[in-house]
């Protein structure tokens, strides 16, 4: 009986060993599924990355959308997906936001998927309707000294980057300002603009353009660094200003079932290096307001490392604002 177990192994290895040198599989797709709706930011990253994939992977890269619940649905789908490598997940900061926003999520963000590496990161911008009376940050915290209470922070929705941002600000500041959601940015930059509601922190990719045209002030950029962005370098951090360790950035990050084989998991993760340093897609990243990511956080161990991280930063702030998405 031991003997046949031994042997029942040893057949299981040799089988997932031949399965990982194969792959990727031969007029099989690699399909990279996004959590959100198409157009979206998510899905131009992903889309960008598909393209720089093929070649190093040896394979057609395709792009599936799978939206709902707050990224929840797509990525569960990865969970649960065969695993082979040829179904992957690209997900943002809401994969370290879930686990807090949601009390009962359908996998486990740490336990359920082999982490592939980090991709990129897209700053965000602190910025105030055209009328408010201050000019630089160190006004505008005076501002909302003298008006606490009745300041108004708008947002993209409930777990949208923007929602995020705002709450670790009001942290930062400990004080609370009335939070405005909306269904989406473009909502919340129409009010912003037109002085219906004060502030906005938004990522680079929504809010540059406005900056340009001088129809937003803005004030303090979310990086520990200044961004080198022509449009944007002249604007402080918040770390910088005073709120010692402020950071906020939109990542994004790759995802495969767990239990994909090592060997599958390398020849991806070697794919994705290769692909980060494509001058295409860093040309195409740069255009949308992201950096792609070049340090540790390309490795597998690394990337998780980080995220773990990013779910111990994240989780008290929204469990102290009480708000969930279930």
């Amino acid at each position: 009986m031991k003997k046949l177990f031994t042997l029942s192994l040893l057949a299981v290895a040799a089988l997932t060993g031949a399965h990982a040198a194969d792959f990727p599989v031969k007029d099989k797709p690699v399909t990279i599924v996004v959590p959100f709706t198409a157009g979206g930011p998510t899905d131009r990253v992903a889309r960008d990355l598909a393209e720089a994939l093929r070649k190093p992977l040896g394979a057609n890269v395709v792009v599936e959308n799978v939206a709902g619940a707050g990224g929840t649905i797509g990525a569960n789908k990865v969970a649960k997906a065969p695993q082979d490598g040829h179904t992957v997940l690209l997900h943002h900061i809401g994969m370290a936001t879930s686990p807090a926003l949601y009390r009962k999520m359908p996998y486990n963000t740490t336990e359920d998927f082999e982490y592939l590496g980090m991709v990129n990161e897209v700053p965000m911008t602190l910025i105030g309707r055209p009328t408010l009376p201050a000019t630089n940050f160190k006004e505008l915290q005076a501002w909302i000294a003298q008006n606490k209470g009745t300041v108004n922070l708008g947002n993209a929705g409930l777990g949208a980057a923007s929602h995020l941002c705002g709450l670790l600000f009001q942290n930062a500041l400990k004080t609370d300002m009335t939070t405005v959601p909306y269904k989406g940015t473009a909502p919340a930059m129409n009010d912003l603009m037109g002085g219906q509601i004060d502030l906005l922190c938004d990522q680079t990719t929504n809010t540059t353009s406005q900056i340009e045209a001088k129809t937003v002030k803005a004030f303090a950029v979310t990086t520990t660094k200044r961004l080198t962005t022509p449009a944007l370098k002249h604007l402080p951090t918040l770390d910088e200003s005073g709120l010692k360790g402020f950071e906020v950035t939109i990542w994004h990050g790759l995802y495969a079932p767990k239990g994909t084989p090592a060997d599958v998991t390398a020849k991806i993760n070697k794919a994705l290096k290769v692909a980060l340093k494509d001058p295409e897609f860093i040309k195409k990243q740069q255009g949308l307001g992201a950096v792609v990511v070049t340090d540790k956080r390309t490795d597998g161990a690394e990337h998780k490392k980080f995220v773990a991280a990013e779910i111990a930063k994240w989780g008290p702030i929204i469990q102290a604002a009480g708000v969930y998405a279930d």
